[in-house]
């Protein structure tokens, strides 16, 4: 009786499970995974529905047998496990000049000076740059996704970005009021989350944090000077609709509108520590003075993965960040060191195999300023973003670490997080449940016209 008790719990457990995997996966427009799902689930629940419905001889050492099985295979793969003890890596050494990113790149204009003064000193990039010149542009007509009220759309939201830079940055009140650390960390932390953020983290501003020279603006070409100690990091959600569509036109359109969501958080934050008496500039896009995902990591906020990106724990890379920095005295964060982002995208390489520009490595990670870590082609990422007209997104599509923040996929992560095999084994579930090159999804019904 107690093993028929056993048993039929653990069916009721596994139909419980998989039914809400099911309904999960339908909510989620996945239907490929739905069907597998109720498949996985059916071929466990017959072995116990057998066992419990006939009386076949040896049928109590098999109902034993079963149950160890079922008992002994989550229980190993959910065991803490790892094959070696990593070490917590080495902070980057040097900063990096943002006149030799891409978005400072795309801005110099043949025949100026600045275009002349730029490729003289880096004449190798000249030639990988006239590849995106030959293209239409980003959010250009003629690009291969062209959609007349999508892309002006999109640019919208990139115009009222530009109109929030006045604010960045300003005078401090004359009169500093008193604060406490702790307790003006917690409302800013709070704030933040009510006005939109995902997650919020605090670090010590570091050096190699700041860029060395600024690369866009009426101040390019000065050396960055940011004499702030601390910086706060924050990340807002990007829908996850939307970004399935990667790399056509909706994709685009969601993450412009979270560089302004995420910047008009940044500028509300910054505004206030002014009116508080002490300094803060908020660190927004087409407007920065940090390289943000050194930032946030530094905050707790996630790692960098093979794609470049800060991997977040429960959004994974699909997220917009944006930094403050201050001198108002806050509380910092620990930095926690979770190498099984690196571990998981070593054996996943999903986005590397599709993304379309073929810019992302499949090799391990290398050693650059002192860190080994992934470095994608900008190159030839932003040649094809001004071919098809988007910022592409595809690598974020795809990550397994953007799957929705919910029960169902957290436990995933976690598994991820605790035990070797449990990756090897999510990497082939992922690919089997969503496709090791998914397609594009069609346009959301929300802005579908």
């Amino acid at each position: 009786m107690f093993l028929q008790a056993l048993l039929t719990a653990t069916g009721i457990f596994i139909f419980l499970f998989f039914t809400y995997g099911v309904v999960i996966s339908l909510h989620e427009n996945e239907k490929r995974a739905a069907c597998l799902l109720l498949l996985f689930g059916v071929i466990l629940l017959i072995p116990i529905v057998l066992l419990l419905t006939f009386d076949f001889y040896y049928g109590e050492m098999a109902g034993w047998v079963l149950q160890g099985l079922y008992l002994l295979v989550p229980a190993v793969l959910f065991f803490p496990a790892d094959r070696k003890h990593r070490s917590k890596p080495p902070q980057p050494v040097g900063r990096i000049d943002e006149r030799d990113i891409m978005f400072s790149r795309q801005r110099y204009i043949a025949g100026t000076d600045r275009y002349n003064r730029y490729y003289a000193e880096n004449p190798e990039k000249e030639i990988a740059d006239k590849l995106f010149r030959e293209k239409p542009g980003l959010l250009k007509p003629g690009s291969t996704y062209y959609h007349p009220l999508l892309f002006n759309a999109a640019d919208s939201s990139f115009d009222t970005v530009a109109a929030l830079r006045p604010l960045v940055d300003g005078v401090p009140h004359e009169e500093k009021l008193p604060v406490k650390p702790d307790e003006i960390t917690a409302f800013i932390k709070k704030w933040a989350k009510k006005l939109g953020a995902k997650d919020v983290g605090v670090t010590l501003l570091k050096d190699y944090h700041k860029y060395s020279v600024v690369g866009r603006g009426d101040d390019f070409g000065k050396p960055v000077v940011l004499e702030h100690k601390y910086a706060i990091a924050f990340t807002v959600e990007m829908d996850r609709e939307m970004i399935d569509t990667a790399p056509q036109a909706p994709a685009v359109v969601e993450t412009s509108q979270q560089y302004l969501e995420a910047g008009k958080i940044a500028v509300q934050i910054a505004v206030l520590i002014r009116r508080l008496g002490y300094e803060a500039r908020a660190h927004i896009d087409g407007n920065y003075r940090v390289v943000c995902p050194l930032v946030a990591a530094d905050a707790g906020l996630g790692d960098l993965g093979r794609m470049g990106l800060l991997i977040t724990p429960k959004l994974g890379p699909r997220v917009r960040i944006a930094v403050v920095t201050t001198n108002v005295p806050l509380v910092t964060d620990k930095k926690i060191y979770d190498p099984t982002i690196e571990d998981f995208c070593k054996i996943c390489k999903k986005c590397a195999v599709t993304c379309p520009a073929r810019a992302i490595p499949f090799d391990d990670p290398w050693e650059i300023n002192g860190v080994k870590r992934w470095q994608i082609n900008q190159e030839k990422c932003y040649t094809f973003w001004c071919q098809v007209g988007t910022d592409c997104g595809k690598c974020v599509s795809v990550c397994p670490y953007s799957h929705p923040d919910n029960f169902f996929h957290n436990l995933i992560r976690y598994g991820i997080r605790r035990n070797f095999l449990f990756r090897q084994i999510a990497v082939m579930m992922d690919d089997l449940f969503y496709g090791k090159k998914p397609r594009a999804k069609v346009t959301p019904k929300k802005i579908k016209v």
